[in-house]
């Protein structure tokens, strides 16, 4: 097994899942609820998608690139919004910053995984 890929899926599937599920608990903005759960929904739905793929790097390997997407489509815009001074709450731009990085480790370990086994 190739283990920086599969740990590197497979820690980020569980950070996820753990950083993820409290949200749940939060309370709802007076509008849009439904917008705020299916974002958590979604992101949780990846958590699978991770999970997989740290199962097997080789086989799953045409997915990473858009584990990387997954993670930038949230960590760039709210990066950039908090630079240009909009109201993005710092601990929202530290888990931004954290999507970035795993951004960078999921591109790292496509590129460390080999094409075929063998």
């Amino acid at each position: 097994m190739h283990s920086f890929p599969s740990r590197m899926f497979r820690w980020a599937a569980i950070y996820g899942v753990v950083v993820l599920t409290p949200l749940y608990l939060t309370p709802l903005p007076p509008m849009m609820g439904e917008t705020l759960f299916g974002f958590i929904g979604l992101a949780l739905v990846f958590q699978a998608v991770f999970w997989v793929i740290g199962g097997d790097p080789v086989k799953y390997r045409a997915l990473m690139p858009i584990a990387v997407a997954e993670k930038l489509v949230f960590a760039v815009p709210a990066l950039g919004l908090f630079a240009q001074g909009y109201p993005v709450p710092p601990p929202v731009a530290v888990f931004a910053g954290i999507d970035a990085l795993l951004a960078l480790g999921f591109f790292i370990a496509w590129r460390r995984t080999p094409l075929t086994r063998g």
